[in-house]
């Protein structure tokens, strides 16, 4: 990449916010995508994401628009997409459109900042790029992962992200292009295991946050993040992780933070739900996604499908889908058959 590279951020969310405020702060010309066009006015009117993420301005150098075919056109570097992962498969088809339409325009680098598997095909994000995106454009594919709250990384605090690429230069070439005095990236070639770390994760926060809502004590939060990792590991190293990986910053790195940070949507949802709030009111309230909800039913349906036991997941989808209520739910986990620590 040189230095007249662009960056074109799919998602005007609170992540797709972040980074785009960084990537702008870091020199490059920046496009923020948003799907309506009333919020692309907003943005471009008060200079900040009054919606999302109203405490930061953006930088001079940072474009609200809601024209993606634009953006993308006009993108000589890198398109990080931070859509939702539900709504990743239909922005990457506009996406291909573009390309379709002018042959000639250079393939970008991608780097997936979106957090989990589609519930219908059970994909993950790495899989949907490669099915919408033209061939030539695979090799540029990455994804992120690593403990980082928006608020923290447009607040310009330090920030440790790993890019998981399987192309060493797309890695090597995102790497560089995020890393600052505010941010470090490291690489690894386990795109499979970033991406599984950073989904699943949040099926754990939202148990956590359960626990913490219901009062069950420290002791049971810390017991909660210690087997869900053991979880997450093991059905990830079954689809063809790494397990090292999952100890890493995009596995226990970024468990940790989503289950006890304040900032964790997906804790919050958690916490509302243990202190005996309905799902459907909670996240209208929020007015913000909250991935875990359909990560609960990608990572229950995997399980199911690759033979992996995973208690805290089956029981997240029995409180979520089922109606159990959160004492039986305990009562059913320390119930369970004793067992050694490594099964």
């Amino acid at each position: 990449m040189t230095e007249t590279t662009n960056v074109t951020v799919l998602g005007a969310g609170s992540w797709g916010t972040a980074l785009a405020i960084h990537c702008a702060r870091r020199g490059f010309s920046t496009r923020l995508w948003t799907r309506r066009s009333d919020h692309a006015a907003s943005m471009t009117r008060e200079r900040r994401n009054t919606r999302y993420l109203t405490d930061f301005a953006f930088p001079d150098t940072l474009t609200p628009t809601d024209d993606l075919e634009d953006a993308i056109a006009d993108t000589r570097g890198l398109v990080i997409c931070a859509v939702p992962s539900h709504g990743m498969r239909a922005t990457m088809k506009r996406v291909r459109a573009v390309f379709d339409a002018d042959p000639s325009l250079p393939a970008p680098h991608y780097l997936i900042a979106a957090k989990g598997i589609e519930v219908d095909t059970l994909d993950n994000m790495h899989a949907v790029l490669e099915q919408e995106l033209p061939s030539a454009h695979h090799r540029g594919i990455a994804a992120l992962g690593g403990p980082s709250f928006a608020a923290e990384v447009a607040g310009e605090k330090p920030t440790m992200v790993v890019v998981g690429a399987l192309d060493g230069q797309t890695g090597t070439a995102i790497q560089t292009m995020l890393s600052g005095s505010n941010m470090r990236a490291y690489v690894t070639e386990d795109i499979l295991g970033v991406e599984m770390g950073g989904t699943f994760k949040n099926v754990i926060a939202l148990a956590a946050g359960i626990g913490d809502g219901a009062g069950l004590g420290l002791n049971a939060r810390a017991g909660l993040i210690t087997r869900g990792l053991a979880e997450i590991t093991r059905l990830s190293v079954s689809l063809g992780a790494h397990p090292a990986t999952l100890s890493g910053l995009a596995g226990m790195g970024d468990l940790v933070l989503t289950c006890t940070g304040g900032l964790s949507r997906n804790r919050r949802v958690g916490v509302a739900l243990g202190e005996g709030k309905q799902l459907e009111e909670i996240l209208e309230e929020m007015g913000m996604v909250a991935e875990g909800v359909k990560n609960t039913l990608s990572a229950h349906r995997l399980a199911q499908r690759e033979g992996v036991e995973m208690p805290l997941v089956e029981t997240m989808h029995a409180i979520l889908y089922e109606g159990m209520s959160v004492s039986t739910a305990v009562e059913a986990l320390m119930g369970r058959r004793l067992k050694a620590e490594r099964d």
